[in-house]
């Protein structure tokens, strides 16, 4: 989130699309309501009527996976209607940046398209560079090269006809939901988006939250009280794991994992740290070196050192080229790669896309070491539907873990804001946190190495840092002040004199030469001298809902990103009924949240520019909020793609069907459909209050399986008919790649849609449940979904594909 949880009560208009938060984040939306009841508006966009639109005051249905022509028609009412915000849009966005010539787009591909590698040449995508070295700027946005007009011309095609056309969605929902949205855009007012799984679970995943980006880049909702771009993470921690590096591509704090052509920190470094010429960026990345250095002192302690890269060459390198994200690791384990797999809080056979592959991976071990609460599908998968246990050779070993309430520590949720909890209970028998399991199996890994007369590369083991215990057991608040970071000597940083030993204050402390550690720069000002930040619970009396003082939100406390975008060029909130930040002229600082900076405003009171001040968008090289996005790997501007599976020939925006860059996989196993006449349904999956994730931690609770205890799926009437099923019919629902036994729930909240001509229905499942139990409580829906992917994140496409319902 860019904001948090309590701001959405600042809100005016509130959209809920890729979500159902009033069923899956329920707490969340208290908010949403404090905010109807002051008057703002609530949009529910979705395929199905939830329980979320049924507290709407406008719904509009979608057909699943497509979103980006919702959007995209968004974006051009926006531009078409003049209802952006001009001055937030000119001076704060890259709208106004000229765009080099050699960037083109023709018939669904962007310029530099290589067909053999299915990628793109994103050198094409390149401003136009002034003789400072900076993007050449357009502030008028009249400029035909410019950002601005490109926008323009990009969705110029998305008009309401072919957007409902593709979407399915009634023109008069779309004029209304544009209408109450694009309200937002001016001052005084404020939308925010809440979105999940169902936005970043399709091939055009991040392309569908880079739309939203640029809408609420247009109507001015960046930096905000009410605004923001706003995840709503699928479990209390995400956010933390996240912030951790539960991910292959990143280190903890965002830093990215060095690849084998970065053979030194200096080239590791240099890689990944950006350039700017313009003195007005803030440019903080170019911090880059403190916060990698201040990771490695973190792993290894006195034993990194200058002379040894700080034992940068101890840690695994990617291979250039290599992904190793869910899709292609399960692939791999297929094809049979590699033996051994631990599966730890995690259910695969379940969780994953094309389940009945991912099964198939794990017969093809020689061991796996499945952690976890409860007996699962994965640790289970050698006596599972249709398997012969003697054929299996796959050893499975069982560790049994704590539950979140038999442990100490802090989560991080949605809103960034780390909070300290408790121990509620000791684990039942053998049973042991996370992290204590972890110590055991690396001092057991050392020691084994230490046996060795000549181990093999045995620095990283020997050298790791692993002093976080009390009596013997992992001691959270040690990891917390080692996440945190200490000074490693004596030294003198920004005035300030700081001993051995020392907790760092802030990242802004941390150095490039060995003098700071720091296990996660973002959290570094969270366990300080101080105390344990994250253990605070005061509240505020007033204000908008920042709680300054209730527990503690990275980055240095910071509730809402980009802040320094809520006010105008003079430091005045554009909002001033709920002000972010203002800059008090007399003491020459920011009052209220923690700024983005503490530079003063880029002009000063008699409106002459302020030498000293920063572009509000921190984080970016250029300073500018990026309406244009030449990073991703699918193309600067959202297009609209189909579905790897959908039930349409023809993409009325392009003659490019899907995306011309998802990935794809080639086993026998891995098999997609389009226009298949024996899958002539769309469907989609989604999650139930009543159970969590694959239903590991609910399926075993009586309460939770009455009121949900079994699979089922969810059709129309006008679809029920059809097919001649009644409400509570089991049938069976049936993919090239699988086959799940569900009862139909016939029900109106599912509706046929108008597409291209034709009436194309669509069915919904939820993705909890599976074979181990109940017995008759039916499988995972994700035997059903096809393993294809987003090409920037590679999350697999679980929302959107064909199959075929048959009664039995």
């Amino acid at each position: 989130m860019t904001n948090h949880w309590i701001d959405i009560k600042n809100s005016d208009c509130i959209l809920i699309m890729g979500s159902n938060a009033a069923e899956n984040h329920p707490i969340s939306f208290k908010w949403v309501n404090k905010a109807r009841k002051k008057g703002a508006q609530l949009l529910s966009v979705d395929p199905r009527f939830t329980r979320t639109s049924s507290k709407a005051d406008h719904f509009a249905q979608l057909r699943s996976g497509t979103d980006v022509a919702f959007l995209g028609g968004m974006i051009k009412y926006i531009l078409d209607n003049e209802k952006y915000f001009k001055e937030y849009v000119a001076e704060y966005t890259n709208a106004c940046f000229i765009v080099g010539d050699s960037y083109g787009f023709k018939d669904g591909l962007f310029s530099g398209y290589d067909p053999k590698t299915r990628s793109y040449d994103k050198s094409k995508w390149a401003f136009k560079q002034d003789a400072e070295g900076n993007p050449e700027r357009d502030r008028t946005l009249q400029d035909p090269r410019c950002v601005f007009q490109l926008l323009k011309e990009h969705y110029s095609r998305y008009d309401m006809e072919t957007v409902s056309a593709i979407t399915g969605t009634p023109r008069a929902d779309l004029q209304k939901t544009y209408e109450l949205y694009a309200a937002t855009g001016k001052k005084g007012r404020a939308g925010t988006i809440m979105y999940a799984m169902g936005w970043t679970q399709h091939t055009v995943g991040v392309q569908n939250i880079r739309a939203m980006a640029i809408i609420q880049l247009l109507l001015g909702n960046m930096g905000v009280a009410g605004g923001g771009v706003n995840a709503l993470r699928g479990e209390s921690n995400v956010q933390g794991s996240t912030d951790h590096c539960i991910l292959f591509h990143i280190w903890p704090g965002y830093l990215k994992t060095p690849k084998a052509s970065q053979p030194t920190l200096e080239a590791y470094n240099k890689a990944y740290t950006p350039h700017t010429d313009d003195p007005l960026s803030a440019n903080w990345w170019s911090n880059y070196p403190k916060y990698s250095v201040s990771l490695l002192k973190s792993f290894f302690g006195d034993k990194a050192t200058k002379a040894n890269d700080f034992g940068y060459n101890w840690l695994p390198k990617l291979d250039d080229g290599t992904t190793y994200s869910w899709l292609d690791l399960f692939d791999e384990m297929y094809k049979g790669a590699f033996t051994g797999f631990l599966a730890w809080g995690q259910n695969p056979a379940g969780s994953g896309a094309n389940a009945n592959k991912t099964r198939k991976a794990l017969a093809n071990l020689d061991w796996m070491v499945n952690v976890n609460l409860f007996e699962n599908e994965t640790g289970s998968f050698w006596k599972g539907p249709d398997v012969e246990p003697d054929k299996v050779k796959t050893e499975v070993f069982f560790l049994p873990a704590a539950a979140f309430a038999e442990k100490e520590g802090s989560i991080t949720n949605s809103g960034r804001w780390s909070q300290w909890r408790y121990k509620a209970a000791d684990p039942p028998g053998n049973a042991l946190p996370d992290s204590d399991i972890l110590l055991r199996l690396y001092k057991k890994i050392r020691w084994l190495y230490r046996q060795d007369e000549n181990p093999v590369f045995p620095e990283p083991i020997l050298n790791f840092k692993t002093d976080y215990e009390t009596n013997g057991r992992f001691d959270a608040h040690k990891m917390a002040r080692e996440i945190n970071g200490y000074f490693q000597k004596d030294v003198t940083v920004k005035g300030k004199s700081f001993r051995k030993g020392d907790l760092v204050p802030s990242f802004a402390y941390l150095q490039n030469d060995g003098s700071t550690s720091s296990a996660n720069w973002l959290y570094c000002a969270s366990y300080t001298d101080a105390g344990n930040m994250a253990a605070r619970r005061k509240k505020e009396k007033s204000g908008i809902g920042l709680h300054l003082e209730w527990s503690w939100c990275w980055p240095v406390n910071r509730r809402i990103i980009y802040n320094r975008a809520s006010v105008d060029k003079y430091g005045n909130p554009w909002d001033k009924e709920d002000p972010v930040i203002r800059w008090d002229a007399d003491k020459e600082t920011w009052v209220g949240d923690v700024p983005d900076g503490g530079w003063p405003p880029m002009l000063k009171p008699d409106g002459t520019p302020n030498p000293n001040t920063r572009y509000p968008f921190i984080m970016k090289p250029e300073g500018h909020g990026r309406i244009f996005g030449p990073g991703r790997t699918d193309g600067p501007f959202p297009e609209h793609y189909e579905p790897l599976e959908c039930p349409v020939e023809k993409n009325l925006l392009s003659g490019q069907l899907s995306s011309p860059t998802a990935p794809k996989y080639s086993t026998e196993m891995d098999v997609y459909r389009t226009c298949d006449p024996r899958f002539p349904f769309v469907a989609t999956t989604y999650r139930l209050s009543e159970h969590w994730q694959t239903g590991v931690m609910t399926r075993w609770q009586p309460w939770l399986l009455e009121t949900q205890p079994q699979l089922f799926v969810e059709m129309s009437p006008e679809l029920a008919k059809l097919k001649k099923i009644d409400n509570g019919d089991k049938v069976k629902v049936v993919t090239l790649r699988g086959e799940v036994t569900a009862v139909a729930i016939v029900t109106s909240r599912m509706r046929p849609f108008k597409i291209q001509g034709n009436m194309i229905h669509q069915v919904g499942l939820p993705w909890h449940f599976g074979w181990v139990h109940p017995k008759d409580g039916g499988d995972s829906a994700n035997l059903l979904t096809p393993s294809a992917g987003d090409p920037n994140t590679r999350i697999p496409e679980t929302k959107a594909f064909m199959v075929n319902v048959e009664r039995m």
